[in-house]
């Protein structure tokens, strides 16, 4: 019996070829659970009927992408799970577009052609080593850091932030 078996998966990928490959790697390691859909719009729908516990989306789809339905999952308002762990894949490995994807709040990134590894290292990882999320004024997601800088030793890691303390601090003493 698979440690998988039980978990729901929701793929999303307009090209219906790519959705069968994914499947088929997925249902390799014992998924079961596994409901397709061609875009994002219908991803968003299949959200709200059914408990998913991990999603597999395309980058670019039409009417609407990867990317705008995991910001649509992490920050609207009727957001069923907004800590869904989305894993992005897509033929376009850019930096340009893994930046993208980052700052959407996509938790894993897995460039096309895909291989069955890939699929389920990504998979491993959002299961087995969850990273914490992040709220900010303009992000929620998982934490975009994925490594811990050992000589940190505060609450700031910005480099603005040493501006902004050195400015909240300019005030002199007069005696």
């Amino acid at each position: 019996m698979s440690a998988l078996q039980s978990i729901n998966i929701l793929l999303v990928d307009d090209n219906q070829h790519m959705r069968a490959i994914t499947s088929a790697i997925l249902q390799s390691a014992g998924i079961r659970n596994i409901r397709e859909v061609s875009d994002g719009a219908m991803a968003l729908d299949a959200l709200r009927t059914h408990a998913v516990d991990l999603a597999i989306v395309d980058f670019n789809m039409f009417p609407l992408d990867g990317v705008e339905f995991t910001r649509l999952v992490r920050n609207s308002a009727d957001s069923t799970n907004p800590y869904l762990p989305i894993i992005m894949m897509t033929g376009h490995s850019e930096k340009s577009r893994v930046y993208e994807a980052r700052d959407a709040g996509v938790t894993e990134f897995v460039v096309k052609p895909i291989t069955a590894k890939a699929v389920f290292d990504r998979i491993q990882a959002v299961i087995m080593r969850p990273r914490p999320f992040v709220k900010t004024e303009d992000y929620f997601g998982p934490d975009r850091r994925r490594t811990a800088s050992p000589g940190y030793m505060g609450p700031r890691r910005r480099s603005t932030d040493a501006v902004e303390e050195t400015v909240a601090y300019s005030g002199s003493s007069a005696a």
